[in-house]
């Protein structure tokens, strides 16, 4: 039985409400969530329909019009995503009883591997960094926490100096939906975080800032902006001409574990992902480096002439 008396800000309330309350979404996923289904309450407000009334074929207008707007497929998926669990929410609470997103299709994305940094690649970009600068120790220190311990950037600003461990070598971390996991660290890492700390000691912290452990030279805590913008011209500046984001240091982290014969369960747990589904590109990566060496390095491939040698 559907409810009758709700508006469309009424029903995105409740549903954001549940999403924080009962799926513990962070602030960040929630502004996605409420984001994307403005999209849609905008697309449809010409109609007069409201998101009790939307239908498949709406819902396949939708997507052409983002499609003429620019969104790329990937984001399409993103958006459609987020409607899915907008209308099973909605048909689990009585605003509806269907669910129109069942006879909607997601546009297809074909497969995308991210982009990695060799070992060499990252300690060029650290090499980059110019320590006479305040800031210096500090982007040395985040580059190798976020290689060394696969951070994605919203857990790297958010790190705590209570969250390190630093005689046991262990950062506590805390990812989406407010979980947290433990992540070892390595000994560069340690050394890099110990030297930022005897420049941040200098730093005129902001009141309520105190326990972040990176930091602007005006004392706040970094933005993800500001990160990007770091890694980017650190990359620029090595010499890189891959494209390159805070997320490429994550990506390497999981390659170079699973080239070094790291159980796929055990990146997964490093990562934070819920599913194995979302670890298992990282083999699709493995398989791509290992075509790419058998046919540098293989003699069938070296010879060139194609020829066959003695059995």
């Amino acid at each position: 039985m559907e409810k009758n008396c709700n508006t469309d800000a009424d029903i995105v309330r409740s549903y954001m409400r549940y999403l924080k309350l009962e799926r513990n979404y962070s602030p960040n996923t929630l502004d996605a969530y409420r984001s994307d289904i403005q999209k849609l309450i905008d697309y449809l407000e010409p109609s007069g329909r409201s998101v009790r009334e939307v239908t498949a074929d709406d819902l396949h207008g939708f997507i052409a019009t983002l499609h003429d707007l620019g969104v790329g497929a990937v984001s399409q998926c993103r958006v459609l995503s987020g409607l899915r669990s907008l209308f099973r929410f909605m048909v689990l609470d009585g605003y509806r009883d269907d669910d129109p997103t069942e006879f909607v299709e997601s546009p297809k994305t074909g497969e995308h591997l991210p982009e990695v940094l060799s070992v060499d690649e990252v300690d060029r970009m650290e090499a980059a960094i110019d320590l006479s600068k305040p800031e210096g120790h500090r982007n040395r220190a985040i580059v190798e926490v976020m290689f060394s311990c696969g951070l994605r950037v919203s857990e790297l600003i958010q790190l705590r100096l209570s969250d390190l461990y630093m005689d046991e070598q262990y950062v506590r971390v805390r990812g989406k939906g407010a979980k947290e996991r433990l992540v070892p660290m390595s000994g560069r890492a340690v050394s890099e975080l110990a030297n930022w700390f005897e420049w941040r000691r200098l730093v005129d912290i902001k009141p309520g800032e105190e326990d972040y452990v990176f930091l602007s030279r005006l004392g706040k805590r970094l933005t993800r902006t500001m990160v990007l913008i770091m890694v980017k011209r650190l990359a620029d500046a090595a010499g890189i001409a891959k494209n390159i984001s805070p997320h490429t240091l994550r990506h390497s982290f999981a390659t170079a574990l699973l080239e070094g014969g790291a159980d796929l369960s055990v990146i997964q747990e490093l990562l934070g992902h819920e599913s194995i589904g979302t670890t298992e590109i990282y083999t699709h990566i493995d398989m791509t480096k290992l075509r790419r060496d058998i046919l540098e390095h293989h003699p069938r491939n070296l010879r060139g002439d194609g020829g066959r040698g003695a059995d």
